[in-house]
């Protein structure tokens, strides 16, 4: 029987890893509460129609082959070490499933044994769920560099998503600071998913479909050199060229003791300006080049689309009852669903600032760069500078705190939508 210590030590472990959404939640239980938000188990989860759901996450195992540096699981750390059969997690997930504690499953894992052997006992778990117990909740499942292509892709058939973290953005740092990693171990088994998941869509595969919900991945921001630049374009690689649903951002927090590391955690407002570049990449049509030059690093003061429209003021303002959707998707204050919104009220009568406002447009930052019916009500020169910088200390993540699901409910449309 799994014993609570055991328990308990896993998915703390299993904490570090974000490759699947969590609510960034630091509330802990106080006497006479009910729940606790800030241990390890529990993370949560968004579905594409915005509800949030739970999922059990845990490692396997915490033993671990491999030295990476910033790892708290590395070999020669002194980590309390555990491990759990398939049988023990297919039972512990089936229990808290139908107590109605959990949607779903995150499954990860150290490298213990070799890398093959990890993954056979992950691949077993997922086929034990889905077989013997029936199981058709959903399920993360973490990729194992330098497994077996065949166990792999047995996995991708009865996991619903699939992980392989790059941790650290260049060769050379994985080089320095995981040396027992490498670029292709990472990204060839990314490739042959995302083969197999297009040559199934292409033929139409509805039972056994290789991950229905994709690929993500991680990469830890501070613990390297590396630019915000040239993560970028890393993420749009990963994004254009290999179909990932998502790319997540860590930032570097010292949990381990390293000369090659620094000193002092990286923050979050750096973690937080990439995931506003990367909605912008996403659902924007943004390009990198337009948001970040490969060595540079994202505004501190702005949110990258203020930053682009601060040093493309020519284009501005625009017209909102002619200008082109994809102008519209680069006025700051205008999401995405509310651009779509504008082109289609448009078309029936022409939109003043107060048809804008009952749209919930943020016009303290969208009155900057936009006409209505040729009337603009926006500051000019330095003045729109000032505003905005005077806005975005005043917004959520302007203090660089993490996005959570417990903001007030703007913010956390916000957080969903990533409507800038």
């Amino acid at each position: 029987m799994l014993d609570a210590h055991t328990l308990q030590i896993l998915t703390e472990s299993a904490k570090y890893d974000v490759s699947c959404s969590s609510s960034g939640s630091k509330r802990a239980n106080r006497a006479g509460g009910l729940g606790n938000a800030s241990v390890g188990g529990i993370c949560h989860s968004f579905t594409p129609d915005g509800r949030c759901i739970s999922l059990l996450k845990i490692l396997m195992s915490n033993e671990c082959l491999y030295d990476c540096e910033y790892c708290p699981n590395r070999r020669s750390s002194g980590t309390e070490r555990a491990r759990i059969t398939p049988d023990e997690v297919c039972r512990l997930t089936i229990n808290f499933y139908k107590r109605n504690y959990i949607e779903g499953l995150f499954l990860s894992s150290a490298v213990f044994d070799t890398p093959d052997r990890t993954m056979e006992l992950l691949t077993e778990t997922v086929v034990r769920l889905r077989k013997l117990y029936n199981f058709n909740g959903y399920i993360h499942l973490k990729g194992i560099p330098g497994a077996d292509r065949e166990l792999m892709m047995k996995a991708a058939r009865y996991a619903d998503r699939m992980s392989y973290n790059i941790e650290l953005p260049s060769e050379k740092s994985l080089r320095l600071l995981a040396p027992q990693k490498n670029r292709d171990s990472l990204l060839t088994p990314m490739k042959r998913l995302q083969s197999a998941i297009a040559c199934d869509r292409e033929n139409k595969v509805k039972e056994g479909m290789v991950l229905p919900a994709g690929q993500t991945t991680q990469m830890i921001v501070g613990a390297s050199p590396e630019s915000d630049g040239q993560i970028l374009r890393l993420t749009e690689y990963l994004y254009r060229r290999l179909g990932l649903k998502r790319v997540y951002y860590s930032s570097y927090i010292p949990v381990v003791a390293s000369p090659l590391l620094p000193a002092k955690p990286t923050g979050l407002l750096r973690e937080h300006r990439l995931y506003q570049a990367d909605w912008l990449l996403r659902f924007y049509g943004f390009d990198v080049n337009e948001l970040c030059g490969e060595g540079e690093n994202l505004s501190e003061d702005y949110d990258p689309k203020c930053a682009w429209a601060l040093k493309n003021m020519h284009l501005f303002p625009v017209e909102i009852n002619t200008a082109p959707l994809e102008m519209l998707l680069r006025v700051p204050g205008i999401g995405a669903k509310s651009a779509y919104k504008i082109t289609e009220a448009r078309r029936f009568a022409k939109l003043d600032f107060d048809n804008l406002a009952k749209m919930r447009i943020v016009l303290k930052r969208a009155r900057h760069f936009i006409t209505c019916k040729g009337k603009f009500y926006g500051a000019e020169g330095e003045a729109v500078r000032t505003a905005l910088m005077i806005d975005e200390r005043s917004r959520p993540g302007g203090s660089a705190e993490q996005l959570s699901m417990f903001s007030t409910p703007s913010d956390a449309i916000g957080a969903l939508t990533g409507q800038l």
